[in-house]
């Protein structure tokens, strides 16, 4: 498997999102502090070592999709946005992010891409019951993939 995976988010959110909510996304994305508490990825484990040699599980949030600024792998740059609509035919908040992601973050991001599934507009909705919200693409690839949620479960590249 590859060492990163471009991430291409562009999807349509319902107007369900709670003020909670919305500050843990604009965290997530880089655009807002970190709220007290959070609701949509809660726990963030890492071991270390501790003075007696040890092994300890720590918690240490980060955003997940809060990268900006030069790609490291990809072309381009890394960014994230999180606007509300002036039109609501396809959704409320209109997201879009470009990030790197290591495949020993899937667990944690796809935490968070299920949730955006699960708040996402109807346009993104497939017969099937999974759901679009962009793209992946490993980086010595030229082609992307779909990012699907099936069954609230991200489908990452193999």
């Amino acid at each position: 498997m590859a060492d990163i995976v471009e991430l291409m988010l562009t999807l349509d959110l319902r107007d369900e999102l709670s003020e909670e909510e919305l500050a843990e996304l604009r965290w997530h994305l880089g655009l807002g502090p970190k709220p007290e508490t959070l609701r949509i990825v809660t726990e963030f484990p890492f071991v270390v070592e501790d003075d007696h040699g040890n092994l300890v599980i720590e918690d240490d949030p980060y955003p997940l999709l809060g990268n900006s600024g030069e790609a490291s792998k990809a072309d381009g740059a890394l960014a994230s946005i999180l606007l509300r609509r002036q039109k609501t035919s396809f959704g409320t908040w209109a997201l879009t992010s470009r990030q790197e992601i290591h495949p020993d973050e899937f667990e944690r991001v796809g935490e968070l891409l299920s949730w955006l599934a699960t708040k996402a507009g109807d346009s993104h909705r497939r017969h099937d019951g999974s759901v679009h919200l962009g793209w992946t693409r490993l980086c010595e690839e030229h082609q992307p993939e779909l990012l699907v949620v099936r069954d609230g479960v991200v489908i990452w590249p193999s």
